[in-house]
């Protein structure tokens, strides 16, 4: 793993006020200088003015998605390395953090060492496992759930039309962890 701490701006971009002090706590105790934003127009202004080199990024914001926010934050910052965290993963929201020009995706809860080894980490790793089995059938409704949300750009009611489910079951639905495997 790099040290990164030399002279290096991380901002946390993340609306879990606790998350985001335990974190923070943890980078500065590694020498890093740490900026907090808690949603999107916070971040933008914060990388403006800072220029972090790194950035971890919550993919959903209060108010905000952070895939919406990765396109503006890389403008104003090209340079700086975004990792993307979140609660509510799936594969759609991770190729699109991938395409969109994130270093890399990964699932909360995190520590910090993982955090980091997440900006190292660029190439892809052929070793990485295959699980045994397939996906269960819930996990498999939620990642298509996060697919179409994904087509219908966060719209709720879009996206309830194309599933053919009522909008308030679906808000239920995505209120819910995601289904591990």
């Amino acid at each position: 793993m790099q040290d990164h701490a030399k002279a290096e701006r991380l901002l946390i971009i993340d609306d879990d006020e606790m998350f985001c002090h335990v974190l923070d706590r943890a980078m500065r105790r590694r020498g890093f200088e740490v900026l907090v934003a808690h949603d999107a127009e916070q971040a933008l202004a914060l990388a403006h003015q800072q220029k972090p080199t790194l950035a971890t990024l919550d993919l959903k914001l209060e108010h905000d998605s952070g895939l919406k926010l990765l396109p503006d934050l890389l403008e104003v910052v090209p340079e700086c390395r975004v990792v993307v965290l979140t609660g509510y993963s799936s594969i759609a929201t991770a190729v699109e953090a991938i395409k969109l020009g994130a270093v890399n995706y990964m699932c909360k809860p995190a520590d910090a060492d993982e955090v980091l080894a997440a900006f190292d980490k660029e190439a892809g790793d052929p070793e990485t496992g295959v699980a045994e089995q397939p996906p269960s059938i819930n996990r498999i409704a939620w990642e298509h759930i996060q697919k179409v949300l994904h087509e219908h750009d966060g719209n709720i009611s879009a996206t309830a039309r194309a599933l053919g489910m009522h909008r308030r079951t679906l808000q239920r639905k995505l209120q819910k962890r995601p289904v591990r495997r």
